[in-house]
C-alpha cells in the first residue's frame, strides 16, 4: 500500500526559540498540525492514537494529525496550545484551514482545564527540581535551570490565559527567567523553596479572581472546523493497493 501523505496545516518553531529563552546550545524544535487524507480513516490503519503523531529527530519535529491536535487543544495541553499563539515570525507554514484554527484558538479553551493543565505541567517541573537532590554537577545545574525557567514560564502563561484570555508565548523579560533559573540551581534548598512559592502563588492568583475564559471550550466550533478539514481532504479515488 502506498504511503499516506499528510498535508501540513500549521508548522511553527516552538520551545525556547519561540519563548525568547534560547541559549547557544538550545535545540530548534518544530511542532505542527497536519491533515491525513479523509479516506485514510476508513482503512485498516487509521491515523488515530499513537499513529496520529509523527516524530522525527535531528532536527526535532513533532506533527499531530488534525483530530488528535484538536483533542489536545480542548484539554488545554500547553505544548499544543502554544502553536496557535506563536509570534508571527515563528510560523513556518500556515494553510488557510490552519489560519481558521488560529482564529478559533480562544474558543478551544475552558477555565478549569487551563488551570489544571498549566499548573499540572508546572508541578511536573517542580518535581523534577525536587528530584535533582543536592547534586551540583554542571550538567545537573543546566537541567535544573531549564526546569526552573519552564516552571516560571508555565505559571505566567497559565495565569495570563486564565485571567486575561491571552497567551504570551514570547516572554517580556528573558533575563528575569534566566536569573530565576540560576537562583534555583545555585542553592538547592533556597531554590526549591522559591520554586514552590512561585507555584503556590500562581494557584492562589487563579483562585482569587474570576477567569476571562468560559467554563468549557466550544466543542461545536472545534468539531465544525474538523469536519471542514475532513471535507476538504476527502478523495473519492480511495487508497491504491
Amino acid at each position: 500500500m502506498r504511503a499516506v501523505t499528510w498535508t501540513p496545516l500549521i508548522t511553527g518553531t516552538v520551545g525556547s526559540h519561540a519563548y525568547g529563552l534560547a541559549t547557544p546550545t538550545s535545540d530548534m524544535d518544530t511542532l505542527g498540525v497536519a491533515a491525513a487524507p479523509t479516506e485514510a480513516f476508513h482503512g485498516l490503519h487509521a491515523p488515530t492514537g499513537k499513529a496520529a503523531t509523527q516524530v522525527s529527530t535531528d532536527p526535532d519535529v513533532a506533527v499531530h494529525e488534525a483530530g488528535k491536535f484538536v483533542s489536545l487543544c480542548l484539554s488545554a495541553n500547553p505544548t499544543v496550545t502554544e502553536l496557535l499563539w506563536l509570534p508571527e515570525d515563528c510560523y513556518q507554514e500556515v494553510h488557510p484551514l490552519g489560519r481558521e484554527l488560529i482564529a478559533l484558538r480562544g474558543s478551544l479553551l475552558g477555565a478549569e482545564r487551563v488551570r489544571n493543565a498549566y499548573l499540572g505541567y508546572a508541578t511536573q517541573q517542580f518535581r523534577r527540581l525536587r528530584d535533582r537532590g543536592t547534586s551540583f554537577s554542571s550538567n545537573t545545574a543546566k537541567r535544573t535551570e531549564k526546569h526552573a525557567r519552564h516552571l516560571l514560564r508555565l505559571v505566567r502563561a497559565g495565569m495570563s490565559l486564565y485571567l486575561a484570555g491571552e497567551l504570551p508565548v514570547r516572554v517580556d523579560d528573558p533575563q528575569e527567567y534566566h536569573d530565576f533559573g540560576r537562583t534555583v540551581a545555585e542553592d538547592a534548598e533556597r531554590g526549591l523553596a522559591l520554586a514552590e512559592a512561585t507555584l503556590a502563588a500562581a494557584g492562589m492568583a487563579m483562585d482569587s479572581k474570576p477567569s476571562a475564559l468560559p467554563d468549557e471550550p466550544d466543542k461545536r466550533a472545534a468539531e465544525a472546523w474538523l469536519l471542514r478539514v475532513r471535507a476538504h481532504f476527502f478523495q473519492t479515488a480511495g487508497v491504491a493497493a
